[in-house]
């Protein structure tokens, strides 16, 4: 029996919640969580203006509840970038669709990303951030599976490591749905398998 707390009264007779295996974080496990990250980026640039770029689609949701949370200057941009389609897996070959618009040279710049799972795509777009020459670059997660790592990326602020298995909510879709759910789940293998 799958317990969805608040969201089952939020979802019932939802499609999407039918469609999911488990509840792997809930609505307030992930907000208690995004203060916290908050408290933490706060203090460690003190005294400091950041860019954050948030890098779309995914991590809208946790970019926008997380910037609340910084009690700092700050000035945000979005990116968006593309490697994985309608698939589960990464094809690998990274495309920028939508740029930042600002300058980042001399600028303390926080990527703010919904997942690290092979790396392969953060790897090229901090490697092409890094080209612009910013004062410091760091990373902000809300999810990480290094499990799946293949290429050597870690983040400086991680929310919750997570096993190998396909997510949703928050943000995280497949093939465009679920990214309106306010909490994380497990999709069923049969919703994305028969693709």
């Amino acid at each position: 029996m799958i317990s969805f707390g608040n969201e089952k009264s939020y979802y019932s007779g939802g499609k999407s919640v039918k469609e999911l295996a488990e509840i792997l974080l809930s609505s307030e496990t992930i907000a208690a969580r995004v203060k916290e990250l908050g408290a933490e980026i706060t203090t460690d640039y003190q005294g400091k203006e950041i860019i954050i770029i948030g890098i779309l689609k995914g991590a809208l949701p946790f970019m926008a509840d997380l910037i609340r949370e910084i009690n700092i200057p700050l000035k945000y941009d979005l990116m968006a970038v593309s490697s994985y389609g309608v698939s589960t897996k990464t094809s690998g070959a990274v495309q920028i669709l939508k740029d930042i618009e600002m300058g980042i040279e001399g600028e303390h710049v926080l990527v703010v990303e919904d997942i690290i799972d092979t790396g392969l795509t953060l790897n090229y777009l901090v490697g092409n951030l890094l080209s612009r020459k910013p004062a410091s670059l760091k990373i902000c997660t809300l999810l990480d599976k290094p499990s799946r790592r293949e290429v050597e990326i870690f983040p400086q602020y991680n929310g919750f490591t997570i096993p190998d298995r396909f997510v949703v909510g928050y943000g995280l879709d497949y093939a465009e749905r679920f990214r309106h759910l306010p909490m994380i789940g497990v999709l069923k293998p049969e919703v994305y398998e028969k693709k």
